[in-house]
């Protein structure tokens, strides 16, 4: 992205927010590219903020932002909602460390297994990349099998085995770090297309021991996958002794009470869970059919003849936690906070399109169950709000690479308005986003294509 003071919106930007320029040049001496996560990257400097309640965020220049970042996901209550954070008080008081069991694990566990339709047993990590780490392990002892089936563009953590085929080396090729001989064990397929889905399950007969694939697409549908094609690979793993893993530490909760698997009606063999899970703080899980998870067992491993699978973890079901998981869960399973998320952001998809209408902008608003996308169309694609179906496209339309300059001079320009959104461009409802909030946003919105087109850079 042009980060020149020759852009009036970085301009604007740089002379709204010199508290969190000045926390950048001071993180770059003790960070990586002075962020602690790869998505909080951005030039000219990222928002360094201070606090934030519901919907809303104040960076250290003291400016308010309506936030649609929303924890990375993992806040569907909102910013410190009252009663988790009553609850991780109480908690913190009592300990925040046993190294032993405890209640709030088990009243923890007992709300996944009640509201997880797979979910028969659960083992809870620290974190989703953890989980899809796990989940991968617990299916090769499983099926004595080395290779995993993955969709590209689907994100499963950081760690060797999903490193690639994500934003880049979707050939399947090692990325940096990453063993070539550990990568070739990914069998990687484009998503929705059921022949060559078939193909490579045909090609590797045998061979494959899970499929993995985030079950509403990557980037929570921004790449959406259709539920037919979800369908498909349920029955084909089911009839080739495959497992098929959901990766819902995104749509888990958030989707609906039981996630996307209740949703689409679809029951995987095992599942990965983090984010809402644990309420805003650090916490993730695999859940899934018994006789697999029970390879974490020494005694059911034993009676089986078979070696356990080690898991260790400091800090897994942590007691604080636990207190924020259980209580988000229990709110979710009985209030209406899912309803309303997702008809907030059907509400703002609606407006953003009337609006892209109403300006001549080839723009297009969609998403579902509380997410929106804004496609801003880097390709030129004829394209109709009305009538758009993002299913017909690929991620290679979908998905902007890194560093893409309108996206990110929209995200600036969204910014001096008020709004923050996620940087795909995109954002995440809560249950505290209402009419306010949206008026904020559509208003944000129009003020930031207005910029965009006055600096040139789009029509």
């Amino acid at each position: 992205m042009d980060t020149t003071t020759n852009s009036p919106i970085v301009t604007a930007y740089l002379a709204r927010t010199p508290s969190s320029a000045d926390a950048y040049r001071r993180a770059r001496a003790v960070f990586p590219a002075g962020v602690t996560h790869d998505s909080r990257y951005q030039l000219p400097h990222p928002l360094s903020v201070t606090h934030a309640a519901g919907a809303r965020k104040w960076d250290s220049d003291g400016n308010e932002y309506v936030d649609y970042v929303g924890g990375h996901g993992a806040l569907i209550l909102g910013h410190a909602p009252p009663e988790v954070m009553a609850r991780v008080a109480e908690q913190a008081m009592r300990g925040t460390h046993y190294g032993a069991n405890h209640d709030l694990e088990l009243r923890w566990g007992e709300l996944v297994q009640a509201m997880v339709p797979c979910a028969e047993l659960v083992r809870f990590t620290n974190s989703g990349t953890e989980a899809t780490l796990m989940a991968m392990r617990l299916a090769r002892a499983a099926t004595g099998r080395s290779r995993i089936l993955r969709l590209r563009g689907h994100f499963h953590g950081w760690h060797d085995h999903v490193a690639f085929g994500v934003t880049h080396h979707f050939d399947g090729s090692a990325s940096a770090g990453v063993l070539p001989a550990l990568a070739e064990q990914a069998v990687l397929v484009d998503p929705n297309d059921e022949a060559g889905l078939i193909a490579a399950l045909d090609a590797h007969e045998g061979e494959i021991a899970a499929a993995f694939l985030e079950p509403t697409g990557s980037t929570y549908g921004q790449v959406p996958l259709r539920p037919d094609f979800v369908q498909r690979m349920r029955e084909e793993t089911a009839k080739r002794g495959i497992l098929l893993i959901f990766d819902e530490v995104v749509t888990g909760f958030r989707v609906s009470r039981g996630g996307a698997q209740q949703a689409l009606g679809i029951t995987p063999d095992l599942a990965t869970l983090a984010k809402i899970l644990a309420g805003g703080l650090p916490g993730g899980a695999v859940v899934g059919r018994r006789d697999v998870l029970e390879l974490l067992d020494p005694e059911r491993a034993a009676q089986r003849g078979v070696e356990k699978i080690g898991h260790q973890g400091t800090f897994n079901a942590n007691p604080l936690s636990a207190a924020a998981g259980v209580a988000t869960l229990e709110i979710l399973r009985d209030t209406d906070v899912l309803d309303r998320t997702h008809a907030y952001a059907a509400a703002f998809i609606a407006a953003a399109n009337d609006m892209f209408c109403e300006l001549g902008l080839p723009w297009v608003a969609y998403g579902a169950y509380g997410a929106f996308h804004i496609f801003i169309n880097p390709n030129g694609l004829p394209v109709d709000p009305r009538s758009f179906d993002a299913a017909s496209l690929g991620y290679a339309d979908l998905k902007l690479p890194r560093g893409n300059r309108v996206a990110g001079k929209l995200r600036l320009a969204t910014r001096l308005f008020g709004v923050d959104l996620s940087p795909w461009p995109g954002g995440l409802a809560s249950g505290t986003h209402g009419e306010a909030e949206l008026a904020q946003t559509l208003d944000a919105l129009r003020g930031a294509i207005r910029l965009l087109r006055e600096e040139g850079e789009i029509a």
